[in-house]
């Protein structure tokens, strides 16, 4: 049977395996915020976050299948990630794996300057890169769900990919409390040439997204926060609609307690 195949008869019941506890979850936030974070809230970033991660590992899997492989490897998630710019989530990331520099050559800058390797911290305090073997038994779950596996050195790249994702997605929600909605900055025109430049049209609403404005206290985390904040964190597409989708469906029948 094809990783294809595999994907397609797992994925009915993607929504039905929560890879990260929701302990785990708060402790993210915990992280990022003195805030509360409600039961509903913690259960969105989760599912947020699980499909993030699934889309990654399918997009991994079909580039190793190309090659007639089951077993995922780093040169597959780069191909991944090539092929499917919604799947560049954990850039944050990347200045830490060797996935990154050994593969994809020299890192360089924005401005074309080359990065140093980065020097491992003494420092004790709690950061997505340190924290990120807190993943693996989630993303070994995730993996297992798909049924493909990984080598080690690519498990340890999901396992960073999802804390740097999740670290961003708590403060980006603990953000939108404070703030009392979202703030967005900044607008994008399409011009062609030899025509003129028009007024950029308004950002559409999003249906199956949060509010630009919140209601309730500015002292706890809730599930239209986390939506909020995965609006932010996600480009606009496909994977965006169907994170927002999934947490919905998995937080359906959840108090915001």
């Amino acid at each position: 049977m094809t990783v294809q195949a595999v994907t397609r008869r797992r994925a009915r019941t993607v929504s039905d395996v929560p890879p990260f506890k929701p302990s785990l979850v708060k402790a993210v936030f915990g992280e990022v915020t003195s805030m509360h974070v409600s039961r509903a809230a913690a259960q969105a970033a989760a599912s947020v976050t699980r499909t993030v991660l699934t889309e990654i590992v399918d997009g991994t899997g079909r580039a190793a299948e190309e090659e007639g492989r089951k077993k995922l490897l780093p040169r597959d998630l780069l191909t991944a990630i090539g092929r499917n710019v919604e799947l560049d989530v954990g850039d944050k990331w990347y200045d830490h794996s060797p996935t990154f520099r050994r593969l994809n050559g020299d890192l360089y800058d924005a401005r074309g300057v080359l990065v140093p390797p980065v020097r491992r911290s003494r420092s004790r305090r709690p950061s997505a890169v340190a924290g990120a073997h807190r993943f693996e038994a989630g993303v070994r779950k995730l993996l297992r769900s798909r049924g493909v596996t990984a080598v080690p050195v690519l498990v340890r790249d999901l396992d960073g990919i999802a804390s740097v994702f999740l670290t961003g997605l708590a403060r980006d929600a603990a953000m939108v409390v404070r703030e009392g909605g979202v703030k967005r900055f900044g607008a994008v025109t399409l011009v062609t040439p030899g025509e003129p430049a028009t007024d950029p049209a308004p950002f559409p609403k999003d249906s199956l997204g949060a509010r630009s404005t919140r209601s309730g206290d500015g002292r706890t985390v809730g599930m239209e926060d986390v939506l909020a904040a995965a609006t932010m964190q996600l480009f606009g597409g496909a994977l965006r609609k169907r994170a927002l989708t999934e947490a919905r469906e998995a937080t359906r029948h959840t108090s915001a307690g």
